[in-house]
């Protein structure tokens, strides 16, 4: 894989650093987690399977090995600077200034390894008013911008899985990517400070823009990509099932209202927003049938249509299954169900997404011996975790 041979460290908690240090282990990285003594809170949070550890927390931590470490501790801390040493890349989610309390700052962690890529990811930053305030997904959103435009004109939508956590686990990851390409076989470390409000900053350079033009403000339910343009909305169809139309594109367009026998709406495409008699002329195009009869009429035609599946019909549709990113894991049969694992959403030389090992745990002396013992370790060992 990409990353063989490249230790990580992962000090990260719930979901944004977890991802982020599942990626990595995909990419062929060796991902040791490292969890306070009573674990990373995300094993209760969830589903949760027969032995009542949540089925969320082993489909995130697939492919990595875990070990409990009591930082606040002097044994603890020794373990953990014996496995910096020895690390490429350091992972964690604390609060601005958790781990300086704790003696394993920036400036410590980089005389035990100068070469380590330090990756800090934490909600605003390690600067600012905001540092050492607490958020969650919904405020980095709210912050950073990513709410105000979206949703109906009544009120901003609240988007699920949650964006900033997951944006801001391929944010974190590019950068210590690039980090590690920076070091080389020989340079410098790096120190690298990445936020979840910032992740979603920097996707709004286009509306903030379109905000100081007249004309062109994104409000709600107002403008071309967030439900204002009749060609770019989710419809709801007579049985209550909803399908999506993209057809920007004035081909697309025309293709979609000559096909449902509406040639008259071709020229109105871009009436001027908000298009409220476009829109519902469009809705009441789409309600007056089926799913079904929509999915057989345009699901064949270039005009940028596709059907909202259910989540339990996703894992079907064919170009899912054809892609081979999604695996069912656990015992169907078992009264809690299987777990679906979401796997590198990437083939690499050809081949699909390879199967993640199950979330193991070791015993602090495995995981030293694995990383500082002197043979190399080909790989973890340990007791899986029971699923």
């Amino acid at each position: 894989m990409l990353l063989t041979g490249t230790r990580v460290l992962d000090l990260s908690q719930w979901l944004p650093g977890p991802a982020a240090g599942q990626l990595l282990a995909d990419l062929g990285a060796e991902v040791l987690k490292v969890e306070p003594p009573a674990g990373d809170p995300m094993r209760a949070l969830g589903p949760l399977d027969g032995d009542g550890v949540s089925a969320w927390y082993k489909t995130l931590n697939a492919g990595k090995a875990v070990v409990r470490l009591d930082l606040k501790s002097e044994a603890g801390r020794e373990a953990f600077r014996r496995l910096v040493a020895v690390a490429d890349v350091l992972l964690e989610s604390y609060r601005p200034g958790t781990l300086e309390k704790l003696g394993l700052g920036r400036a410590d962690l980089a005389e035990f390894n100068p070469r380590l890529v330090h990756c800090a990811l934490s909600g605003y930053g390690q600067s600012g008013p905001y540092a050492q305030k607490a958020g969650h997904d919904i405020n980095y959103m709210a912050v950073g911008g990513g709410l105000v435009a979206s949703g109906p004109e009544a009120a901003p939508s609240v988007a699920y899985p949650p964006v900033a956590d997951h944006a801001s686990a391929l944010q974190a990851v590019v950068t210590i990517l690039a980090a590690l390409i920076r070091r080389g076989a020989a340079g410098p470390g790096a120190y690298l400070d990445v936020s979840l409000m910032e992740t979603v900053l920097a996707w709004q350079a286009l509306p903030l823009t379109a905000a100081l033009r007249p004309g062109w403000q994104p409000e709600r339910g107002r403008a071309a990509l967030n439900g204002g343009a009749a060609c770019y909305r989710v419809y709801r169809t007579a049985d209550g099932r909803f399908v999506t139309l993209g057809a920007i594109e004035a081909k697309f367009w025309r293709t979609f209202c000559e096909a449902v026998g509406r040639p008259d709406l071709i020229e109105r495409q871009w009436e001027a927003f908000p298009q409220d008699a476009l829109n519902g002329e469009v809705e009441a195009v789409f309600a007056a049938a089926p799913l079904v009869h929509w999915t057989a009429l345009l699901g064949p035609l270039d005009c940028c249509f596709e059907p909202v599946p259910e989540l339990a019909e996703v894992a079907d549709h064919p170009q899912v299954a054809a892609r081979r990113q999604l695996r069912l894991r656990g015992d169907p049969a078992a009264a809690e169900g299987p777990r679906v694992e979401s796997l590198l959403g990437a083939w690499v030389d050809g081949q699909p997404p390879p199967e993640r090992a199950p979330v193991r745990e070791l015993a602090p002396d495995e995981a030293l011996a694995a990383w500082c013992g002197a043979q190399p370790a080909a790989g973890f060992s340990g007791q899986e975790t029971k699923v």
